[in-house]
C-alpha cells in the first residue's frame, strides 16, 4: 500500500474502506509499529504540546495536573511534565519543556521570583497556578477568602484561641496569613500564629513545640492538608483527643482527608475548575485570542468542608 493511504489509516482520516483499515491495522500489530507523534508535528510546524511544571510532593499539585490532562486533551493539545524536586530545581524543569518544542508553559505554585516568571512570559505565552503575579497570567484560589471561612468555621464552634501554622513563603501562604488575621481581627481574638510548614514532618515539629509549651489552643489551623495530618499525629500519640481537646482545620481537601479514620476538615480548593480556567487561557494565547500586552488574574472561591476533626470546645 502508498504510504498515503497507510498515513490515511493511521490518522482515522476518510478515505479508505475498512477492510483497508483492518488489514492496515493488523499489520501495524504484527511489527509494533505506531506512529512518530514527533515527525507529525513538525510537518504541521506546530507541537501543540503544553509544558507543565509541578512540585512532586504536593498532593494538590497533583490533583491539578489531572485536571490540566482532561482540559488539554479536549482542546486538542498534549501535556508534557516537567517535575521539580529536591534534586531538579525549577529552572532545569523549564529547560527540558523549551527543549522539547512546547508551545506554552502551565507552571503550577512557582517558587521562580516574579521578574524571572515575566521575563519567561516575554519569550512564549505562560499562566502561573496556585499564585498571583503582577504582569503574568494567574489562576489561583482566593486563599484570603478560604482562610477566613475557616477561622469563622472555628469561631462559630466557639473557639477563641485559634493558633494558625504559617506556610513561609510557600505560594499562597502571605494571602491565607492575611486572611486569618483579617477574620481574627474581625472576631475580637489575639493573634496567634506559628511557623508551620508545607509537610507532615512541619506540622509534627509545630505540635511537639505547642505540647511543649504547656498551654493548648482551643485549636489549630494549618497551612494546607498534610501540615495538619502532622499536628493531628502529634496529638492524638500525646493522649490530645482531636476534636474534643483541640479541633484541627486544614487546607487544600487532599485525598488523604476524607478518609475515615482522619475526617479533617479543611479548605476545599476546586482542582478541576482552575485547571480548566488555566488551561483555556493558555490556549487562548497560542491561538493569539488574547493581545500579547493584556494579562489577567483568575481567581476561584475555595469552600469549607467540615468534617470530625473540629467540634466545639469542651464546656
Amino acid at each position: 500500500m502508498s504510504r498515503a493511504l497507510v498515513s490515511i489509516v493511521m490518522r482515522d482520516a476518510p478515505g479508505a474502506s475498512e477492510s483497508t483499515r483492518e488489514r492496515v491495522r493488523c499489520a501495524a500489530e504484527e511489527i509494533g509499529y505506531r506512529p512518530d507523534p514527533q515527525a507529525r508535528r513538525l510537518r504541521q510546524r506546530r507541537t501543540r504540546l503544553v509544558g507543565l511544571t509541578f512540585s512532586a510532593h504536593q498532593e494538590f499539585h497533583a490533583d491539578l495536573v489531572d485536571g490540566i490532562y482532561v482540559a488539554a486533551e479536549a482542546l486538542g493539545y498534549d501535556v508534557v511534565l516537567s517535575a521539580v524536586t529536591p534534586h531538579r530545581d525549577e529552572e532545569r524543569a523549564v529547560r527540558t519543556l523549551l527543549d522539547d518544542r512546547c508551545e506554552g508553559l502551565l507552571m503550577v505554585g512557582p517558587q521562580l521570583s516574579a521578574r524571572a516568571l515575566g521575563e519567561l512570559a516575554a519569550r512564549l505565552p505562560l499562566v502561573v497556578l496556585a499564585r498571583r503575579v503582577r504582569g503574568v497570567d494567574a489562576v489561583r484560589s482566593d486563599d484570603v477568602a478560604g482562610a477566613v471561612a475557616g477561622v469563622e468555621h472555628l469561631v462559630g464552634l466557639g473557639h477563641r484561641r485559634i493558633l494558625y501554622l504559617d506556610g513561609g513563603t510557600a505560594p499562597g501562604a502571605a494571602e491565607r496569613r492575611r486572611g486569618y488575621r483579617r477574620a481574627a481581627k474581625a472576631a475580637g481574638l489575639l493573634e496567634l500564629v506559628a511557623a508551620g510548614g508545607l509537610t507532615e514532618r512541619d506540622g509534627a515539629a509545630a505540635a511537639t513545640v505547642m505540647i511543649a509549651a504547656g498551654e493548648l489552643p482551643d485549636a489549630v489551623f494549618a497551612f494546607n492538608d498534610r501540615c495538619a495530618l502532622g499536628v493531628m499525629d502529634v496529638l492524638i500519640r500525646s493522649g490530645i483527643s482531636v476534636p474534643q481537646d483541640v479541633s484541627v482545620i486544614g487546607f487544600d481537601d487532599s485525598p488523604l482527608a476524607g478518609l475515615a479514620h482522619i475526617q479533617l476538615t479543611t479548605i476545599r480548593q476546586d482542582s478541576a475548575g482552575l485547571a480548566a480556567v488555566a488551561v483555556e487561557r493558555l490556549v487562548a494565547r497560542l491561538d493569539g485570542l488574547v493581545p500579547g500586552a493584556a494579562t489577567a488574574d483568575l481567581v476561584r472561591d475555595p469552600t469549607l468542608v467540615v468534617r470530625g476533626s473540629t467540634a466545639p470546645p469542651r464546656s
